[in-house]
């Protein structure tokens, strides 16, 4: 066997004819040997080129537990730092796969989903952890991981992870790794900001690239079609369905644009599945399992499915969005022509898109192919598909942002019959209430003047005068609504004298109150029955009133 002959055991390449596994790839015949040495390495290579073998093969084989189980408790040795959930499914399901005759456990761990569930994985013991820095920062947070035992750090599309400001929590993970470790890093570009990484993170790396000075695979046909927005919508129908295609993946920039995309193809008569950042993991999951498994006939989705996802022969890749970075185009079109299988890679292109274009032509070793659909239906209703439209151009270089909207100002306040002034839209006092009625004045209780925020009346904190009415005697009740003068709740009149300690005192009440004791209070239906506490009466001041003669109760003879 050819895998053989690169120093692997025949243990771990066992299972690797039955997965299909005949030749290896040239990433794998360069990067396996370097990593059997336990040397860093630097790799880059183009999508679909069998990159997570090139690693995982020589990992298992490194790790690989020979006699049975392990003696204790299993520890992690290997961790794998991915950027996206479902490339971290995706790797772990491989690795899983590699590792059945090695005899080690792969344990998964990525946001989204029960951190409980993961937590018992992690107590139960695992060998190699495939993570998102996210979710594992949590697990080091909380304490259920421990990675001092590493000996293996993988970073699978490195580029990616620097794209998505992974640096910070990249950085907080290596202090908790060994010193002394072997560091893999992996991606379909190597800018200069992974290079550097490189020098950061890995001790004399080793470097192996087999991209020929091409990002993509020959595999892929690229073509790109001009259009106006308003006909995205009726291209995209056509491409699909004239001639019918077995399965397609389609692109957009926003997750907004991807909902509505996947609601004009499924008002076409597409089986459409549409997956982002807000689908929760479960949904997320669902979308991509119904479309390998042929279900669904359209993916529509933003960036997040553009790494790693593993179709087998996916015929056609839709740009109906260009990417903001040229570089994220090569991750997109790499979802099909995989595995030698033909593909093509198809953009909508816009005026306002062309600059996009043309750096993603700069990548590229051949001119973009420009076609022209014909019998495409343009009619108005097929405009309805085009999510945002009028916003197509927001994010775009030479578009910047047009002015917002001005907010409508805020009326001012006005002053009502009684000279007090209230705000706009607020009925005047002598509107609210009838004569002769006990009225909340605009400055009374709960209310606050326009000309100081927060402040309350000058006839005490809190208190309610009488509008319009004088003095009240204790006892006299009211008509029109109003409160009676003694009892639960009543209130004294403008006028009228307050026991000692009353309205004009400013202790604060308790703490959270917001008012002080004393003025504006209400007395208790205990104080309200009693003689002597009429009307008027509260308790003022934080003590309770002096109390009336009291009364003798009768005896029986």
């Amino acid at each position: 066997m050819p895998f053989l002959s690169l120093g692997l055991s025949p243990t771990v390449c066992k299972p690797l004819s039955a997965l299909g596994y005949a030749q290896p790839t040239p990433v794998q015949q360069q990067a396996i040997p370097i990593v059997l040495a336990g040397r860093d390495l630097l790799a880059r290579a183009q999508t679909g080129t069998g990159k997570t073998a090139a690693f995982g093969l020589p990992m298992i084989d490194r790790l690989r537990v020979v006699g049975g189980a392990p003696a204790g408790p299993r520890v992690p040795r290997a961790l794998v730092l991915v950027p996206t959930r479902e490339l971290a499914l995706q790797v772990k399901q491989s690795l899983a796969t590699y590792s059945v005759p090695a005899n080690l456990r792969v344990a998964v761990i990525f946001g989204g989903v029960s951190f409980h569930a993961q937590r018992q994985e992690l107590r139960r013991g695992t060998d190699i952890i495939v993570a998102t820095p996210g979710r594992l920062i949590d697990h080091l947070d909380q304490g259920t991981v421990q990675l001092a035992g590493i000996r293996v750090l993988v970073l699978d599309e490195a580029d990616r992870m620097l794209d998505m400001g992974f640096l910070p929590p990249l950085r907080r993970i290596l202090t908790e790794l060994p010193a002394e470790r072997q560091t893999l890093l992996f991606s379909a570009t190597l800018p200069v900001e992974v290079t550097r990484l490189a020098k950061e993170f890995t001790k004399d790396p080793a470097r192996v690239d087999v991209s020929e000075g091409q990002v993509m695979a020959q595999t892929v046909t690229h073509q790109g079609i001009p259009t106006v927005p308003e006909q995205k919508g009726a291209l995209l129908t056509h491409l699909i369905t004239n001639p019918p295609v077995s399965q397609a993946l389609v692109f957009c920039r926003t997750k907004h644009g991807a909902n509505r995309v996947g609601q004009y193809l499924e008002r076409a008569g597409v089986a459409t599945a549409v997956i982002h950042g807000n689908k929760s993991q479960a949904a997320r999951v669902k979308a991509l399992e119904e479309f390998k498994r042929g279900r669904v006939t359209v993916l529509v989705a933003t960036d997040i499915a553009a790494r790693g996802l593993d179709i087998a022969q996916l015929p056609l890749v839709v740009n109906f969005d260009l990417p903001l970075v040229a570089e994220d185009y090569v991750h997109r079109a790499g979802r099909t022509g995989r595995a030698g299988h033909p593909g093509r890679a198809v953009s909508l292109v816009t005026a306002e898109e062309a600059p996009l274009m043309r750096a993603i032509q700069r990548l590229l070793p051949e001119p973009i192919e420009k076609i022209a659909l014909e019998g495409v239906n343009t009619s108005p209703a097929s405009e309805e598909a085009l999510p945002e439209a009028d916003r197509r151009h927001q994010g775009l270089p030479g578009h910047p942002r047009g002015p917002r909207p001005q907010r409508r100002p805020a009326p001012g306040p006005r002053a009502d019959g009684n000279g007090i002034r209230v705000h706009a839209g607020e009925p005047s006092q002598g509107a609210r209430h009838g004569a002769g009625s006990e009225s909340r004045a605009a400055s009374g209780y709960g209310s606050r003047q326009a000309s100081d925020y927060g402040a309350r009346s000058s006839s005490g904190y809190g208190a309610r005068p009488h509008a319009g009415s004088g003095p009240r005697p204790h006892g006299a009740g009211g008509t029109g609504g109003s409160r009676p003068a003694s009892g639960y709740g009543a209130r004294p009149g403008a006028g009228q004298a307050r026991p000692s300690g009353g309205g004009h005192d400013r202790r604060w009440a308790p703490s959270g109150s917001g008012r002080p004791q004393g003025a504006g209070q209400r007395p208790t239906t205990r104080e309200a029955g009693r003689p002597g506490h009429g009307g008027g009466a509260t308790r003022t001041g934080g003590h309770r009133p002096a109390a009336g003669p009291r009364r003798e109760r009768p005896t029986r003879s």
